[in-house]
């Protein structure tokens, strides 16, 4: 979808891919680094995002279950070699959209 929209935008406007792809990423991260400081951002065009405190808390207990269910799988010894490789990469992904959620919800 990205690329699409880069490739629309620059032929509209008469700009090179690579610019508009720079530009577009900028923006990106800057929305990304306001939701993480702030409760809401908007942007022009498309919309306001805001935090939502409860779902964020509730999202948190379930990755906090998923995270228990996953390090008993690991722990078991009848856990296959490639279960556990799965486990684990699904362990990662868990552990990293945790650390996404804490500065939000001022966790340890």
């Amino acid at each position: 979808m990205k690329d699409w929209l880069i490739r629309r935008l620059a032929v509209k406007m008469m700009i090179s891919e690579k610019t508009l792809e720079a530009v577009i990423n900028h923006q990106f991260q800057s929305a990304n680094e306001a939701l993480l400081n702030n409760k809401s951002v908007e942007i022009s065009g498309f919309g306001k995002f805001f935090f939502n405190q409860k779902k964020a808390e509730k999202r948190m207990e379930t990755l906090k279950k998923t995270q228990q269910t996953l390090l008993n799988i690991l722990a078991s010894p009848e856990t296959t070699e490639q279960k556990r490789v799965s486990t684990e990469q699904k362990l990662q992904f868990t552990l990293s959209n945790m650390e996404a959620l804490k500065p939000k919800l001022h966790e340890n």
